[in-house]
């Protein structure tokens, strides 16, 4: 998860698209499968009237299929066109990882060391090791965005999002041993971070398109939330949550990506490289999250002409966290700046789903989710268990 403030670039442009739930979906179908697809970016459908991209200009006849939920940046809205989008996206995280192997919360308070001199158990003394491990951590995103096609090769978009984060942690009893005391919940909501971004026509024949985004991540999402959290002494103290449970990173960041899309007939195919990278050396608290790169690959199937099945394969690589919050601290794996970051290969499936409305208006509806396969983390941190998008669109 990430944090923020002012001072330097660390937010994930990770805008999780989604579209409606299934239920939706499927109701929505049965209204518009004698209707032309539009969605996204689109792919060629024999023996179907022209759908209209949604990436382009709503006269234009390119059946493209739309890309996946979780691909953003991926289509353009076309000149004087509006496209707004909701998308509520969800993600669970449960038990901790060291590099690729799990560790249960007896192993990380008998044997990670504890650097921080903020816990006295009694005068003088400090535990030797961690004494608070993490059980679970849920976190929900609700995206807001906006795009407005300046021409039809040049899109301007505006997204930012309301976050909230819980997390269930258990506190182990006295500096040592594996007697548990009881647990305790942070919790934590707000404004997430802001991007504004151009997104860019690159090269379109028939049946393939390339488009590019660039953007740039505003620091609108506090970075100074605070919780409480049970000690090993039995009592509650208050303090600054840990970089996980902040709101957002507190930097302006670059967020560039690249989408290449392809179809024919029923089917489309699609891969996308994309960044998010600190355009400064530390926030107003001392420190900016790892650089994160991440590269998608997509296949989609038109069922109907209104709904495509899409399957997607993600990886991605993060670095730790650099620097430090001098009021971040104590005996806890989420306050250790290099107990963050990491590298995931995950595996989606997903529905997308639309409806046309007349008169150059398109509805678009579509959920994705996601379980990770592979997960190499810096830890001990709390492994990714899964996620889930949703989102529901209008193009006029």
């Amino acid at each position: 998860m990430h944090l923020h403030h002012t001072k330097r670039c660390n937010c994930q442009l990770a805008i999780a698209a989604a579209l409606s739930a299934a239920t939706i979906l499927t109701a929505t179908t049965a209204q518009a499968q004698h209707m032309g697809h539009a969605t996204g970016n689109a792919t060629e459908m024999p023996a179907m009237s022209g759908d209209p991209d949604m990436s382009g200009p709503m006269q234009g006849h390119d059946h493209m299929h739309a890309p996946p939920v979780g691909v953003m940046g991926a289509h353009l809205a076309g000149q004087g066109k509006f496209m707004l989008m909701y998308t509520p996206m969800f993600m669970h995280m449960q038990g901790s990882r060291i590099g690729t192997r799990r560790v249960s919360q007896e192993e990380i308070v008998t044997t990670i060391p504890n650097r921080f001199d903020m816990m006295p158990m009694t005068p003088g003394v400090q535990p030797a090791t961690l004494r608070i491990a993490p059980d679970d951590m849920s976190m929900e995103m609700h995206m807001f965005s906006g795009m407005y096609g300046i021409t039809d090769s040049i899109s301007l978009m505006l997204m930012t999002s309301y976050v909230e984060k819980s997390m269930t942690m258990v506190t182990f009893a006295g500096p040592s041993g594996t007697t548990r005391l009881g647990t305790s919940e942070g919790h934590t909501a707000g404004l997430g971070d802001t991007t504004l971004a151009l997104a860019f026509k690159i090269w379109q024949t028939p049946g393939h398109k390339l488009n590019g985004t660039l953007g740039v991540s505003l620091p609108t999402g506090s970075i100074e939330e605070r919780g409480r959290m049970l000690n090993p002494m039995g009592m509650m103290m208050e303090m600054r949550s840990a970089y996980g449970m902040q709101l957002g990173t507190g930097t302006y960041d670059l967020v560039p990506s690249l989408t290449y899309m392809g179809s024919s007939g029923r089917i489309g195919w699609g891969a996308q490289a994309k960044a998010r990278i600190a355009l400064e050396g530390e926030n107003e608290e001392g420190y900016r999250w790892g650089d994160l790169y991440e590269a998608t690959a997509w296949l989609s199937y038109k069922l109907t002409s209104a709904l495509a099945g899409t399957a997607r394969i993600a990886a991605s690589t993060q670095g730790q966290i650099h620097g430090q919050d001098s009021q971040i601290g104590g005996i806890f794996q989420g306050t250790y700046p290099e107990f963050y970051g990491g590298d995931r290969i995950e595996a989606f499936l997903g529905l997308n789903g639309h409806m046309p409305l007349g008169e150059g208006r398109m509805a678009r509806l579509g959920i994705e989710a996601g379980v990770p396969l592979y997960q190499n983390l810096n830890g001990p941190q709390l492994s990714r268990d899964w996620s889930l998008s949703l989102t529901a669109g209008l193009h006029f």
